[in-house]
């Protein structure tokens, strides 16, 4: 049986949008399915193991919820700090703008910050007054401040490979189309599948692999010995998000009955969560194991999802 995880988690995009849509948006864990996030692993460049899609990443998911939601929003990016300080405060003035991706190493309000790292964040900026910008940081920080320049600092993002340019928001979010979260989960089905079954109308690093071979081969770089950059970033980040992410995504999948897909998903939310105590304890067998469990799962839950869709359509045909 799989039991919906509640609890905290580095969710800050879904988080984030749930926030600036309001009362009108679905749970977080609804978004975070929305954006595609669960349906795959990337090995990017050959050295960065994610638990994310091939090729995804969280801009390309967050738009991706928005336009399911039936949502649409402005955005902008690029110029000069100061510009875009003065964009910033304009558009906080017609309500909440979700911001990012920014450094997470240098929102000064965060105990250990003070060096960019290329760890993505977002968050929502209410205001900004005089020198300060006032911030709800999904990270656990309603009403944090900074001043200005520090904000633009991180906002600015140079370490951060999927951003173009920097000092990227969204903002002006209007409802052009009433769409209930099943509905929205049902029309992302295809873009999951999509997912599975390896876009190549993505741009990834020269190295990149995703879904069973990036499980193998990460498997092999933990025998080999692990980065301990990326062990550390597992530990802190990658696995807990994974696991999360696959919850929520049998979670969902079970609410539109599609039970096969969701058992698969449960299984990988297991086998992911799992790697969190040999990971920690440095147990590279059990840890290198694990994901070779996990790599035949994608192409599992690929067939469980397509199996699901073509009774659908002969069902629709009758």
């Amino acid at each position: 049986m799989s039991v919906t995880y509640v609890g905290s988690g580095p969710y800050c995009y879904a988080n984030s949008l749930a926030m600036v849509l309001g009362g009108q948006a679905p749970p977080p864990a609804v978004i975070e399915v929305l954006t595609g996030s669960p349906y795959g692993m990337q090995l990017i460049g050959g050295r960065l193991p994610l638990f994310d899609a091939f090729g995804w990443d969280p801009g390309i998911g967050i738009d991706a919820a928005l336009g399911l939601l039936g949502w649409e929003c402005e955005r902008a990016d690029g110029g000069t700090a100061a510009a875009a300080l003065d964009r910033l405060r304009r558009a906080c003035e017609d309500g909440p703008v979700l911001a990012g991706p920014l450094e997470l190493g240098l929102l000064a309000y965060q105990p250990g910050s003070g060096e960019a790292v290329g760890a993505d964040h977002y968050l929502v900026v209410l205001e900004v007054a005089g020198d300060t910008v006032l911030v709800h940081d999904p990270q656990g920080y309603p009403y944090a401040t900074l001043p200005v320049g520090a904000f633009a600092e991180a906002w600015r993002g140079e370490l951060i490979p999927y951003l173009e340019r920097p000092f990227l928001m969204r903002h002006g979010f209007t409802r052009r189309e009433q769409v209930g979260r099943q509905e929205a989960l049902r029309r992302s089905l295809p873009a999951g599948l999509a997912w599975l079954a390896g876009r190549t109308d993505v741009r990834v690093p020269p190295g990149t692999l995703g879904l069973a071979e990036a499980a193998e081969r990460t498997a092999e770089l933990v025998e080999e010995g692990l980065d301990p950059e990326i062990r550390t970033l597992w530990q802190a980040f990658a696995v807990r998000v994974g696991a999360r992410r696959l919850n929520d995504l049998a979670a969902c999948l079970s609410s539109l009955r599609l039970d096969a897909g969701a058992a698969v998903a449960a299984e990988q939310a297991r086998i992911v969560g799992g790697l969190q105590g040999p990971l920690v304890a440095g147990d590279d067998a059990s840890l290198a194991a694990g994901l070779r469990r996990l790599a035949p799962t994608y192409e599992r839950l690929r067939a469980a999802l397509l199996a699901a869709e073509s009774a659908s359509n002969a069902a629709n045909r009758c």
